[in-house]
C-alpha cells in the first residue's frame, strides 16, 4: 500500500466548521485531564518500531476521523514531558517530595491541600511523568499519577468524586458538579475545572480549533504509538512571529483517537510539550477500577463542606461584579492565531527598576536585581521595560505596569507595545 506524502489543507477547510469538527475529540480521556502526572521508570519510547504501510489519506479526512471517533472506554499509560524553560525561583521545590508535600511526607499547607486537585497543578509545569488512566462512559474515570515515593489518584464514580494522596494518607469526597446542581452530568465537567486539557485528545482538539488560514495542516507519514498504526497529523503555524514550531498529533489509524500530541518550539531542541500514550487498550475496563475506600487511617475530608466553607469566607471580602468588570476591563487581546498577544493595561509604577532607591540595600533593589536575572531590560517607543522568555510563552512588563504576553517572539510584544502607546 502506498505510504503517505505531505498533504497540505487548503483554506476551504477552514471555513467550514461542522458540528463534528467542533466535537473533535470530545470523548477525551476526562479524568486523565487531572494534569500532567508521574515518573518516567522503565518507559519504552512511544516511537519505537518501523513506521507501518497505511492506505492514504488526506488531512481533511483524518480530521473528519478524528471528529467522528467516539470512544467511549479504554485503559493505558500516559507519558507526559513538558520542558517549557520556566526560570527556578526561590523557595520553590521539585522532585518527589511534591506528591506529599514535603519530602517526609508532610505537607506545607496542610494534608487537606495535598490531596486537593488543584494542588497537582503547580507541581506537573515540568519534568517528565508518567499517568495510569481507565475511562468507562461518562460516569466512570480513573487517573494515578505514579511518583516514586507516593501516588495520586483522582477516581469519578457516578455523582461521587474521591482525590487520594498516599503521600499524606488524605482522601478527599466531594459530589461531582453537576450533581450538586441537578443537571444532566457529563464527561467534561465531571472533574475539577482547573485539570483539564492534558490528554492527547484534549490537545490535540485544542490545536486543531487553532487551524485557520494562519495555520498549514498535512499528514506526514505514519509512525508506530503505543504498539498501534497511527498516522501523523503536521500542525506548523504560517505567522513568523509565532514561538511555536510544529505540533504533531498521531492519530490511531482504527479508532480515530489521537494518542500522542508533540509540541516543539521554533528555537528547536527537546520538545517542550509532548504528551503520548506508551500503552493503551479500548476493551471495557473492570468495573473495580471505579472503585475507592480510603485506606485504612486515611484521613477523609468533606470537600463539599471544605468548598462552601471557603466560598463564605472569601464572599466577605469578595469584590463586586462592577469591580471585577471594572479590574478586567484593562484586558485585551490583540493580534490573531498563532501571533495573538493577549495585553493587561497598567496604571503607574509596573516593576521595581533598579532606579534611585531601588538601587539601595533593602526590598526594592533586592527584588530589581532579582527581575534582572531572570528577565532582560528591553526598551522601545513605547519606554522601557522587562523581558521575560520561555521556550514558549513570553511576556514584556512596561514600567508602568502594562503586561503583553503570547506565544511569540521579543519583537512582536515591542511591536505591539510600540503601537499601543
Amino acid at each position: 500500500m502506498p505510504r503517505n506524502e505531505p498533504t497540505e489543507v487548503t483554506d476551504g477547510w477552514d471555513g467550514e466548521r461542522s458540528p463534528r469538527r467542533r466535537k473533535a475529540v470530545r470523548y477525551g480521556v476526562p479524568v486523565a485531564v487531572a494534569g500532567v502526572a508521574a515518573a518516567t521508570i522503565g518507559l519504552v519510547p512511544a516511537f519505537a518500531g518501523g513506521s507501518p504501510d497505511l492506505p492514504k489519506i488526506s488531512a481533511q479526512d483524518l480530521i473528519a476521523k478524528v471528529a467522528k471517533s467516539d470512544v467511549q472506554q479504554l485503559s493505558g499509560t500516559v507519558r507526559v514531558t513538558t520542558d517549557l524553560g520556566l526560570p527556578s525561583l526561590p523557595g520553590a521545590g521539585g522532585g518527589a517530595g511534591g506528591f506529599g508535600g514535603a519530602p517526609d511526607g508532610g505537607e506545607k499547607g496542610g494534608d487537606d491541600a495535598s490531596a486537593a486537585p488543584q494542588q497537582k497543578l503547580m507541581e506537573l509545569a515540568s519534568g517528565a511523568h508518567t499517568l495510569r488512566v481507565a475511562v468507562d462512559g461518562p460516569d466512570k474515570q480513573r487517573v494515578s499519577i505514579v511518583d516514586k515515593a507516593a501516588e495520586y489518584s483522582l477516581v469519578h464514580h457516578g455523582k461521587e468524586l474521591w482525590a487520594y494522596d498516599s503521600g499524606s494518607n488524605t482522601a478527599v469526597r466531594s459530589t461531582a458538579p453537576d450533581s450538586r446542581s441537578g443537571k444532566e452530568h457529563r464527561a467534561p465537567k465531571g472533574l475539577p475545572k482547573d485539570l483539564k486539557g492534558a490528554t492527547p485528545q484534549d490537545l490535540a482538539k485544542q490545536a486543531l480549533e487553532a487551524a485557520g488560514d494562519t495555520t498549514s495542516v498535512t499528514v506526514d507519514g505514519t509512525a508506530k504509538v503505543a504498539g498501534r498504526d497511527a498516522y501523523q497529523l503536521l500542525i506548523k503555524p504560517k505567522q513568523t512571529g509565532s514561538t511555536v514550531g510544529s505540533i504533531r498529533v498521531a492519530v490511531d489509524a482504527e479508532t480515530g483517537t489521537p494518542l500522542k500530541f508533540t509540541l516543539t518550539p521554533k528555537s528547536g531542541g527537546a520538545a517542550a510539550v509532548d504528551v503520548g500514550f506508551t500503552n493503551v487498550d479500548f476493551a471495557k475496563p473492570a468495573a473495580s477500577t471505579f472503585d475507592f475506600t480510603p485506606p485504612k487511617g486515611a484521613k477523609v475530608v468533606d470537600g463539599d463542606k471544605e468548598r462552601a466553607t471557603a466560598q463564605r469566607g472569601h464572599g466577605k471580602d469578595a469584590p463586586s461584579r462592577k469591580e471585577l468588570a471594572k479590574d478586567m476591563g484593562g484586558m485585551n487581546v490583540i493580534g490573531k492565531g498563532w501571533t495573538s498577544i493577549a495585553t493587561i493595561k497598567g496604571e503607574g509604577p509596573g516593576l521595581p527598576s533598579g532606579k534611585d532607591k531601588d538601587k539601595g540595600e533593602g526590598a526594592g533593589g533586592d527584588a530589581a536585581k532579582f527581575l534582572d536575572s531572570i528577565g532582560e531590560k528591553a526598551n522601545g517607543s513605547f519606554g522601557s521595560g522587562r523581558f521575560f522568555s520561555t521556550r514558549l510563552v513570553n511576556a514584556l512588563v512596561t514600567d508602568n505596569g502594562t503586561v503583553y504576553v503570547g506565544a511569540v517572539d521579543k519583537q512582536s510584544l515591542i511591536n505591539a507595545a510600540n503601537a499601543a502607546k
